[in-house]
């Protein structure tokens, strides 16, 4: 007797990351299976301006936004998510390289504000990222996505801990979870 495939099973999510595209950042959250991440393509919410601000910050700029969640996809289908051409699906069997890599915004005028706002708390807008290299097709592909959690999530945390450490924590949960389901030598932190 043929022994059936077990099914596909959901181990996780990600509410919320940032894709960079010279034409308009592209908003995604990331369910996350023990085969594959979808890339869950998210409504336009903000303009290029603050979406780029806000992969350069770290940092939601605007709170208003509720974040999804896992039960958000509880019964949609994933060979149906996957296959929508909005998103980006990416077998884990593919991943070759998975690195999470942190930046410090260096000062240009226009932000003055903001840098006088990280004066004022004390603190830098530490941005992390990960690049994420895959084989699709005959070629090597390469995807960066920068962790910039919602306002909704943000928000409440911001009352007892530091920016610099919410943010460290989002980018430590996410290089967590795909240690879970990733080759233990494919995922590395430079942070």
């Amino acid at each position: 007797m043929e022994e059936m495939p077990s099914p596909e099973m959901k181990v996780t999510f990600i509410h919320r990351v940032i894709v960079p595209d010279p034409e308009f950042p592209r908003e995604y959250a990331i369910l996350i299976t023990d085969t594959r991440s979808i890339f869950i393509r998210q409504k336009k919410t903000r303009s290029k301006f603050v979406l780029s601000g806000e992969m350069r910050y770290g940092t939601a700029l605007v709170t208003d936004v509720v974040p999804p969640v896992m039960e958000d996809y509880k019964g949609a289908d994933l060979d149906t998510m996957a296959s929508n051409p909005g998103n980006l699906s990416v077998p884990h069997s593919t991943v070759v390289s998975l690195v999470l890599r942190k930046e410090v915004p260096a000062f240009r005028y226009r932000d003055f504000f903001i840098w006088l706002t990280m004066r004022k708390q004390q603190e830098i807008f530490q941005v992390y990222h990960f690049e994420m290299s895959y084989n699709q097709n005959s070629y090597r592909a390469q995807l960066r996505f920068y962790m910039v959690p919602l306002g909704a999530w943000f928000k409440p945390r911001r009352q007892t801990q530091t920016r610099e450490a919410i943010l460290r924590d989002y980018a430590d949960d996410g290089i967590r979870i795909y240690r879970q389901v990733l080759p233990p030598r494919t995922v590395t932190s430079e942070v």
